[in-house]
């Protein structure tokens, strides 16, 4: 099966670049020059992948990447000349998977493709793999190697949200929403004392996967043997 990646960019340079980049790799480029005409495309046509710009007319890229949310789960790769960390951050909110700041190098935006496409491979499955550690979402079961784990609802709920994305950075208000739902009222700094708690418990599995602050932002957790 090849990748169908629709690439949202109102400059024609910038989509030129990545269809020659993205074809030189056998992908298949579907090209939109604004926010409206990329989701059209993803709702007639079957796409695996988005490379998505913040400054578009008509829908913009952080408008798209929550439309593509709510109804795909692809993975988005933000691509944008504003690279400061409260943009970055609007682009995570947003929901986007990677940043990538303009100018870019060609050869870095493949491999973060290719990073986000075996990482989305784990989200298909009910059970994923963190090494010896496994986590079976729809069972509510962890087990490391083999031996079942017990733990409570909402540190299973955060762990299993991390664990669906590996290398995915995460706000805390993004987490909140997502294990906690919209409606919660408490303080999002929730989300620490969880994840610590989370750390304590998985210390010794540190040869498995680590969760990682990542400083203004939010959390990833990644695979040690990714």
């Amino acid at each position: 099966m090849r990748i169908r990646v629709v690439a949202a960019d109102d400059d024609p340079s910038i989509r030129e670049l990545l269809r020659l980049v993205l074809s030189r790799e056998g992908y298949i480029v579907l090209e939109a020059e604004d926010g409206i005409q990329a989701a059209r495309i993803c709702e007639s046509e079957q796409v695996h992948l988005a490379i998505v710009d913040v400054m578009m007319p008509g829908m913009d890229g952080l408008e798209l990447c929550r439309e593509i949310r709510e109804h795909y789960d692809i993975p988005v790769i933000m691509l944008t000349a504003k690279g400061q960390l409260e943009d970055k951050e609007q682009g995570y909110n947003a929901g986007t998977d990677d940043y990538l700041v303009k100018p870019f190098e060609p050869k870095e935006l493949l491999f973060r493709i290719k990073a986000l496409l075996r990482r989305y491979k784990l989200v298909s499955s009910e059970v994923i793999k963190l090494g010896s550690v496994s986590i079976d979402r729809k069972g509510y079961e962890i087990r490391v190697e083999d031996e079942p784990v017990t733990i409570p609802l909402r540190e299973f709920e955060l762990l299993a949200q991390l664990a669906s994305q590996p290398g995915r950075i995460y706000t805390r208000e993004q987490l909140i929403q997502l294990v906690w739902g919209a409606d919660y009222e408490g303080d999002s700094r929730t989300v620490d004392v969880h994840v610590k708690r989370l750390r304590e418990r998985f210390a010794d599995r540190q040869e498995d996967f680590v969760i990682t602050t990542i400083r203004g932002l939010g959390y990833k957790l990644e695979v040690r043997d990714e």
